[in-house]
């Protein structure tokens, strides 16, 4: 009997190209056959550790070749894949290792003090790769003595293969179910839409434990047929490094990644001639960092999505980054979205409301909780809480998400919006906008501003810059230069914790 889940995706590779190299890291690499032996393996050795159909398998630990093995295994079994935040605290993991039931808990050793201060994971069974003491196993013991047959355990389209957290910016993280055909289907939308090559080299940066480097670059590079780079943390000088040693042709990154990349000294310089596409997504793209890219003469391409969509939703094509600049493109091929108002009528263009979507990649629910599933999954469509707008050729532009919205004096107040004109001004490494309560106008906004190395921002030139721009009322009533601001792992700004430290 077949698997036709994620878990037979590198079998059927192995097949067809078993001598290419599916994956780099560091100074090693895997052929597609050697991957294929590797999480058959690993598969293996899960099973004789008790994992069974539908258990949890979760991961912690940053970008590896075992997270892929393990993800693979997993789904030959028809276990359930949880990869985990490695920005985490020890309290956080433990929500999410507790909350998802997982059974078997895969850590990488620099996190074994994460690990030793983990309340539940004493009760799982661990498994350490690279070191870590204090696990009941060591990852290579998973393949010692274990077949190499192939693992016929059915999995279907609609049986779950992943539990990813979504980051946890508002309130504590809640788990995504996505099954393996939201992922296939996914995957199916990035290839229908983009131009992904069989000898593509997909430079992968952004951590695997969340949606976008996951199903946005991937796992349609390695269903595709191509090499994967993986790069276990971000690092300006490394990515330009590993893109003019490996020829990258493919690379995704949120904008924090892409403006750091702009702004390093060997920007110009830096060999960047094998890059066919450099994919953004993650956040709103202020569109000065777009211009920065296609100024360089590079295709940059930007997308909408969401945990719950496995995540792609919208994409603009290159053939449109400069007409629709600063737009997130139109719906994905087997993806349908609206923008609609209160009663969910569709707005008419140039209108604000609200993102819904719907297709086979949304996810089926919040793990273990129903009310909060039945709360945004409504008709089958799923509300983004995003706020967003069409034009009159059907194009998204993001404006803010509903619960960000600053309401200054019964005026509505984007953040998203006051942010990109922002960036606009230069000198601005990132900046966010947030409400501040004030007695005449209820509230205020206030920019939180990480200037750029060597500059020297003024108030009151910031003020009038942004008055030529933005009607009186959107324009912060207060400024505040700091020298970082918090993000989650995937380098979107924690608007939260940016509204307890400044709000």
């Amino acid at each position: 009997m077949l698997n036709h889940g994620l878990g037979s995706w590198p079998t059927r590779r192995a097949r067809m190209t078993p001598n290419k190299t599916a994956v780099r890291f560091r100074g090693g690499s895997l052929d597609y056959a050697e991957l294929d032996e590797r999480a058959t393996r690993v598969a293996h050795g899960l099973h004789r550790l008790g994992v069974r159909f539908g258990d949890r398998v979760a991961y912690l630990g940053p970008n590896r070749p075992a997270y892929l093995e393990c993800l693979f295994a997993s789904g030959m079994l028809g276990a359930v894949f949880v990869p985990v935040n490695v920005r985490l605290t020890a309290a956080e993991v433990d929500h999410v290792l507790a909350d998802s039931g997982a059974s078997v808990l895969v850590y990488t050793g620099e996190h074994e003090d994460t690990f030793t201060r983990t309340t539940t994971a004493r009760h799982l069974r661990t498994v350490a790769v690279d070191g870590g003491g204090g696990a009941d196993h060591e990852y290579e013991e998973l393949f010692e003595a274990t077949p190499t047959d192939f693992v016929c355990e059915p999995v279907g389209l609609d049986d779950p293969c992943l539990i990813m957290y979504t980051s946890g910016s508002t309130g504590r993280p809640k788990g995504a179910v996505l099954t393996h055909g939201n992922l296939t289907w996914n995957c199916v939308n990035v290839l229908v839409e983009s131009e992904l090559a069989n000898d593509e080299v997909t430079l992968v940066v952004a951590p695997l434990f969340h949606a976008a480097a996951l199903g946005m670059s991937c796992l349609p590079t390695l269903l595709k047929g191509g090499t994967v780079v993986l790069q276990d943390t971000f690092d300006p000088e490394a990515v330009l490094e590993s893109i003019e040693r490996h020829r990258v042709t493919w690379m995704f990154g949120v904008p924090t990644m892409f403006n750091a990349l702009a702004a390093h000294p060997r920007w110009l310089s830096a060999d960047l001639s094998s890059v066919r596409t450099l994919s953004c997504g993650g956040a709103p793209v202020p569109t000065e960092t777009i211009r920065r890219y296609l100024d360089r003469g590079l295709s940059f391409v930007q997308g909408y999505g969401m945990t719950e969509a496995a995540p792609g939703v919208t994409i603009l094509d290159r053939e449109h980054a400069k007409t629709k600049i600063g737009s997130a493109g139109v719906p994905s091929f087997f993806t349908d979205v609206r923008v609609v108002d209160g009663s969910g009528e569709d707005v008419g263009p140039g209108q604000r409301g609200e993102v819904v979507v719907s297709g086979p990649n949304v996810m089926r629910g919040y793990w273990g909780r129903p009310e909060e599933t039945s709360r945004v999954l409504r008709d089958g469509w799923f509300r983004s809480g995003d706020v967003a707008t069409v034009d009159d050729d059907g194009y998204l532009y993001l404006v803010d998400r509903i619960k960000d919205v600053i309401i200054s004096g019964g005026e509505n107040v984007y953040p998203a919006e006051v942010e990109n004109e922002l960036y606009g001004y230069g000198g601005i490494d990132v900046c966010a906008v947030i409400g501040v309560p004030d007695e005449k106008w209820g509230e205020v906004g206030k920019a939180v501003i990480v200037p750029a190395e060597g500059v020297e921002l003024v108030v009151d030139e910031l003020v009038a810059y942004l008055r030529e721009r933005l009607a009186a009322y959107k324009v912060p009533r207060r400024f505040q230069f700091v020298d970082s601001l918090p993000t989650t792992g995937s380098g979107k700004l924690l608007k939260g914790r940016i509204r307890e430290l400044y709000g």
